[in-house]
């Protein structure tokens, strides 16, 4: 760290050059600037640079190195484990740089750093097109995207980095650069699952795939008809074609017009299937399933980006989370599930939820550092809770639920359903044969570690 008189000179200059603001602690602004999704984390940065363009991310970024100051990148904040912050660090936030630019004819979109699914989604909506997002709108677009990405149309369309065509970079060493297929090529494979390890990700270019019809179901069953319910979500996914998709999804039901009042606050088996097409072809490929006991629920077409609102929540609650890619589902992994299920603590925001993977995902190259297309099912056990009081028996659940499917673990992980769980488990989200590849990768543009708040790769 530098003198103290270096360092508030610095921190003159960079309040006086950047276009966005700076915030320290002390400062109005300070303790909200720095408050991310996940309730539990409470870090406090040396500095938050809240950046208005990709100038402002240099003078920053040379900022942090002047004054060897690690450096987090704050996207949508959406993380787990609270990667955009750091104690003692430079934060370069990027939200004011949420733009959207979609090129209709060229079926690509440049979306700014800061942007989250909500920004990407309205301004592909007009056009008709879609690319691969999450599973929520206030997911940020370039953690989730450098992480691998998969959503509800990653059947359909493949991951989103199977979708990446350029990435614009601020390095460590302040310099901007893009990254493609026929520039910096080994930095571009990278940032396909190896996340903000590199640079700090201004700009990224995405491709788009038709969506003029989207549907859904989201039925609801309560607990003892949810073994059937599991069975026959596995059925319809098993036989249909790529572009069905969805979640299964052990929760509490909240209030809504299609929850029945004595549903609410009590803990229901849900089903939300997904359907890049109209909502009489979803009805047909799911008959079994809505021939079950539904306890309530609906059966709609929405607009893509209105169905990526479906499963929001508020920022601010408690949170952990955890994932375990799976080698199927089979009848035995049904009844543990389900059993899974009943115990979770109720009533809470938490979810306990299986994704089908296969399709366009698992057709996709094999060559990125993504280890987990393979896998048909993944689990993802995400505790969401309000009370301080209630933190272990939600992390203790989060831990029994990777305990009890562990035998049928791949052995895989996606990094983005987890927090820090340690050096292993990101081998596992990046490939035990990548590593190498990878730590090279990170030497030639970061050997200092200055983008350390991730799930790190150390230069080799």
């Amino acid at each position: 760290m530098a003198s103290l008189s270096k360092a508030g000179a610095a921190l003159a200059e960079l309040r006086e050059e950047l276009t966005g603001e700076v915030f320290v602690p002390g400062d109005a602004g300070y303790d909200r600037a720095r408050a991310v999704f996940n309730g539990m984390i409470d870090r406090r940065p040396a500095v938050i640079a809240r950046c208005a363009d990709a100038t402002d991310v240099v003078r920053a970024v040379r900022f942090a190195r002047d004054l060897d100051l690690p450096v987090a990148v704050r996207g949508g904040g959406h993380g787990v484990a609270g990667d955009a912050l750091g104690d003692g660090a430079v934060v370069v936030d990027l939200r004011r740089m949420h733009g959207v630019r979609v090129d209709p004819g060229a079926r690509t979109v440049r979306v700014e750093g800061g942007a989250t699914m909500g920004h990407l989604d309205r301004a592909c909506r007009p056009y008709g097109l879609a690319t691969t997002g999450g599973r929520v709108s206030t997911t940020g677009v370039g953690g989730f995207v450098l992480g691998g990405g998969t959503g509800w149309l990653d059947r359909a369309f493949g991951l989103a980095v199977d979708n990446l065509r350029g990435v614009e970079l601020v390095t460590a060493d302040a310099e901007r650069v893009r990254a493609g297929p026929e520039e910096h090529p080994e930095l571009f494979w990278a940032l396909h699952g190896g996340g903000g390890n590199f640079g700090v990700a201004t700009a990224l270019t995405l491709g788009l795939h038709e969506l003029p019809r989207f549907a859904v179901a989201l039925l609801l069953f309560r607990p003892e008809h949810g073994p059937r319910a599991v069975r026959a979500f596995r059925e319809a996914i098993e036989a249909g074609p790529d572009r069905l998709s969805g979640a299964l999804m052990y929760r509490t039901a909240p209030p809504g017009e299609f929850v029945p009042e004595e549903l609410v606050g009590h803990l229901v088996c849900g089903a939300l299937v997904t359907y890049a097409g109209g909502v009489g072809a979803l009805r047909g490929l799911i008959a079994p399933l809505l021939a079950l006991p539904v306890a309530g629920g609906l059966v709609a077409e929405p607009p893509y980006a209105d169905a990526q609102r479906m499963l929001d929540d508020p920022p601010g609650l408690r949170n952990h989370w955890s994932a375990e890619c799976l080698t199927g589902l089979p009848d035995d992994l049904v009844d543990v599930y389900c059993s899974l299920g009943e115990r979770m603590p109720v009533p809470a925001g938490t979810r306990h939820i299986l994704f089908p993977q296969g399709g366009a995902l698992a057709a996709g190259p094999h060559d990125y550092p993504v280890p987990y297309r393979d896998a048909p099912w993944s689990a993802h056990p995400f505790a969401v809770w309000a009370d301080p009081a209630d933190d272990e028996r939600a992390v203790s659940w989060v831990r029994e639920v990777r305990a009890e499917v562990g035998p049928w673990s791949t052995g895989d992980v996606c990094l983005n359903f987890i927090g820090d769980e340690g050096a292993a488990r990101v081998r596992a989200g990046l490939g035990v044969g990548n590593m190498l590849r990878l730590e090279k990768v990170k030497r030639a543009w970061d050997p200092d570690n200055v983008f350390r708040f991730n799930h790190n790769i150390r230069p080799l």
